[in-house]
């Protein structure tokens, strides 16, 4: 979804050589009823688009789906990034890149969320289902993107451990680490939007000054039980 047509152009045929079905719009209310028309796995969606803009094509799949998206952006400046993390996308190219770079940033977004976990773990009222990919929290399903699913999943797995952001981008999404750090910083404050009961005194994602995250299960005292199936 990108208002360069023959950038659109390029990115299909590329990615149709690789075996994907491409669906295309070049403008933000075309993306977003072509969205509603069509099943898609991935959206590629470029921020600056006439009509309706990419940051708000991504709220409104975000309010209606968790199709993965990965964002275009001219724009180096890391607000412009954290603005679209912040609505939910999943990872983001800069502009200029190879069609090479986004095919493997494609291949690497649908490889994580297409993979199925072994196991469920639960630690007090949260619950995560690694086989189904989903989270509840008391009970009630709690509705995360697979960005944000991935991330928990890592420290979940690893309870107590530290990741560092660098650690923490490569452990759970995969791609190179590019020097932007608070693009784990806003999926972290995303997280915690959805499960802590407090945000400002998180009890599940901590934060280690100077190091980075980890998750910390509720201890005894606090009556809560961790189960492993």
């Amino acid at each position: 979804m990108d208002d360069d047509e023959d950038l659109v152009d390029l990115l299909k045929n590329y990615l149709e050589k690789d075996g994907y079905k491409v669906l295309t719009a070049y403008d933000g209310q075309a993306a977003l009823n072509l969205f509603r028309l069509r099943d898609v796995d991935l959206i590629v969606l470029d921020l600056m688009l006439p009509k309706v803009s990419g940051l708000n094509v991504c709220r409104g799949v975000r309010n209606e789906s968790q199709t993965p998206i990965i964002m275009l952006t001219a724009k180096s400046e890391e607000e412009d990034r954290i603005k679209g993390l912040d609505l939910g996308a999943d990872d983001y190219v800069t502009k200029p890149f190879s069609p090479g770079e986004l095919l493997a940033r494609i291949r690497a977004v649908l490889r994580r969320t297409s993979e199925d976990g072994p196991r469920e773990v639960s630690h007090g009222n949260l619950t995560v289902n690694f086989e189904s990919h989903k989270v509840l929290l008391d009970g009630e399903e709690v509705d995360l993107t697979p960005t944000e699913f991935d991330i928990l999943s890592t420290l979940v797995k690893q309870p107590r451990r530290v990741f560092s952001r660098p650690d923490l981008i490569h452990a759970a999404l995969g791609y190179g680490y590019e020097g932007f750090e608070r693009t784990i910083d806003v999926h972290i404050k995303n997280i915690r939007k959805k499960i802590e009961p407090d945000t400002d005194d998180p009890k599940y994602i901590q934060t280690e000054h100077g190091v980075g995250y980890k998750f910390a299960p509720p201890t005894s005292d606090d009556q809560l039980e961790e189960n492993v199936q």
